[in-house]
């Protein structure tokens, strides 16, 4: 792949009451894959499934003129304790709700019909794009390979994000 030519800042939440640096796949995945892509990566975290806790750093990131991306992984699924879309949902100034649609086509092709157990969204807050993926490696290889490495890349046409991420934060 080529780099691209407007590199983005670009944070990575891992959302998972058990997983650890060393044990988070997901994370790293989403954080090799941006870098090679050619996007920096600013910032990444690990959040228990708390509502509160992943607000926090989300809210600090969307507040950060460094941040025009963040890749969450994990929480979308309907365990008691996935709270992913409830916790980043409400952060949202727009939706955009054409990408847990093509998530889930996309991951049909994959996994079949458990793909409608994933509530996979994004949105944008404060000039800054929201991907919110399942917790799975294969999942966010989906979602980074068929979906937002091209809507972060500025010469993907016919349209991509990046005009949108480039405006001033407040």
């Amino acid at each position: 792949m080529s780099k691209v030519s407007a590199p983005l800042g670009v944070a990575v939440l891992t959302v998972s009451d058990t997983r650890t640096r060393e044990t988070d796949k997901s994370g790293d995945y989403l954080a090799d894959a941006l870098q090679e892509a050619g996007h920096r990566l600013v910032d990444r975290k690990i959040a228990k499934d708390d509502i509160y806790e992943q607000r926090a750093i989300v809210s600090s990131w969307i507040a950060d003129p460094a941040v025009q991306a963040v890749l969450v992984t994990g929480g979308t699924g309907f365990t008691g304790r996935d709270s992913t879309p409830e916790a980043l949902g409400v952060l949202f100034d727009k939706q955009v709700d054409g990408f847990g649609e093509l998530f889930r086509q996309l991951s049909y092709e994959e996994i079949g019909t458990a793909t409608i157990q994933s509530r996979a969204l994004a949105g944008f807050a404060n000039h800054t794009v929201i991907f919110c993926l399942p917790g799975s490696t294969g999942a966010c290889r989906t979602g980074w390979t068929r979906i937002i490495a091209s809507q972060l890349d500025a010469d993907f046409r016919p349209c991509n994000f990046v005009a949108h991420l480039t405006g001033e934060k407040a």
